[in-house]
């Protein structure tokens, strides 16, 4: 009989296999694919984005999904000891921008083999291109796994580290979700998170701005009451469907949240030039240009307010002739263009699907999990982490983050329950 068996081997149960296997277990780790790690070795673009440096809580606030459950996993395993981890094993991180850590050499293939590596270490037996089909049960208590030919597979504690539905060609296909239910779990209705975002307005649909990037503005989604949801700043780029970047990746939930409410009606966006400075202090800027530069085009003198394509649309929007002599606008059109540089409106209709987005929003209920193991509340010896539980996160090494905490808290503790 197997002890442990954790299925799936992206960060989650490569984790939860590491730990099981510090923690005494005999560990079999089992992948449907033809190798571990494929999710791992594409994040971060490749360079792998183990974690975030983030103080605790500002890391729980960049967890929208249920952020507040990782409280518990993170007093098992944090950012902290994910760093103090991959550092032991010889791996030098550097931290950039917002507390993102990454391999000094940025090879996310490092990392990964580097798990593989040591797991081999420890013991762990890897078996890929191994579908599970199913978990077997006596009463309440897990005793095996199925497999693709009907082999049954004896073994003490299972852990499911599947993930969800997005990023499929990683053979993360939900596969999952249907054990849970038959395990008695709720699974959480399936959505697209950090995934672009897509608009049928007639500049997106014309592509005016495609390719165009904007760097550090203020992205805002709105509600049918016009009240601000959420506001992210930081960099986007508009595309031939709608807008990406990381700014609009963390709006994206809010946009497919916000038309479920409303019967699938458009969002409301907007995007803030300048978020670092009031409306009546870029009124005044143009103003002063218009006083010491009035004698030239309105093209030539504002061409620093906005990218050249944009800055035509703001042009357009209010109803200015590039070649027209700034000193002949009048003040109440240069309010305007103020206005519509602090706050451009368009709508979205939707965002890309599930499997074109980065993360899984969705899955197995929280709260039939019990945060401090990972373990079932409903099947004893039954552990899930990592993305096919009802937690996501932002972009920015959060999500990855979530996926080691949870992964080896629920190593440990179903190596530590064998012991008891």
């Amino acid at each position: 009989m197997e002890k442990v068996i954790v299925i799936g081997g992206g960060p989650s149960g490569l984790m939860a296999a590491v730990a099981a296997a510090r923690h005494g277990a005999a560990v079999t780790l089992m992948d449907k694919g033809d190798k571990l790690g494929r999710k791992l070795a594409i994040s971060g673009g490749g360079r792998c984005n183990v974690t975030n440096r983030m103080e605790e809580r500002e890391l729980i606030r960049y967890i929208p999904g249920n952020g507040k459950f990782m409280y518990s996993p993170f007093s098992v395993f944090n950012n902290e000891d994910i760093i103090a981890y991959f550092e032991d094993l010889g791996i030098a991180l550097k931290e950039e921008d917002m507390g993102r850590m990454f391999p000094v050499n940025n090879k996310a293939a490092t990392v990964v083999q580097t798990l593989l590596d040591q797991l081999q270490v420890l013991g762990v037996n890897m078996i890929t291109d191994q579908r599970v089909t199913g978990l077997v049960f006596e009463e309440d208590q897990v005793t095996g796994v199925t497999l693709e030919d009907d082999h049954f597979v004896s073994c003490n504690r299972v852990i499911v580290a599947t993930g969800g539905t997005s990023v499929p060609h990683t053979g993360s296909t939900g596969d999952a979700y249907p054990w849970a239910r038959k395990a008695g779990h709720t699974v959480t209705e399936l959505y697209p998170t950090e995934v672009p975002i897509t608009s049928s307005d007639h500049f997106i649909q014309e592509r005016t701005l495609q390719g165009l990037s904007l760097r550090d503005v203020e992205l805002t989604v709105w509600n049918q009451k016009k009240k601000a949801i959420v506001k992210h700043g930081g960099d986007m780029l508009f595309t031939h469907f709608g807008i990406s970047g990381p700014i609009a990746l963390r709006c994206s939930q809010y946009i497919v949240k916000e038309r479920k409410k409303n019967d699938g009606k458009p969002v409301s966006l907007s995007i803030d030039l300048y978020p670092d400075e009031s409306l009546g202090g870029l009124e005044q800027t143009l103003h002063k240009w218009k006083k010491t530069a009035g004698e030239k085009s309105c093209k030539n003198v504002l061409n620093t307010l906005a990218p050249e394509r944009f800055l035509l649309l703001l042009f357009e929007r209010t109803n200015i002739d590039p070649a027209q002599a700034l000193k002949n606008v009048h003040a109440e059109t240069l309010q305007a263009l103020a206005k519509e540089a602090k706050r451009f409106t368009f709508s979205s209709d939707g965002t890309l699907s599930l499997k074109k987005a980065f993360v899984t929003g969705g899955g197995v209920s929280i709260k039939e999990i019990e945060p401090k193991t990972m373990q079932s509340k409903i099947k004893q010896g039954l552990y899930f982490c990592g993305e096919v539980l009802d937690i996501h996160a932002y972009t920015g090494g959060f999500n990855i983050t979530c996926a080691f905490s949870t992964g080896y808290t629920a190593g440990k503790s179903a190596a530590e329950s064998l012991e008891e």
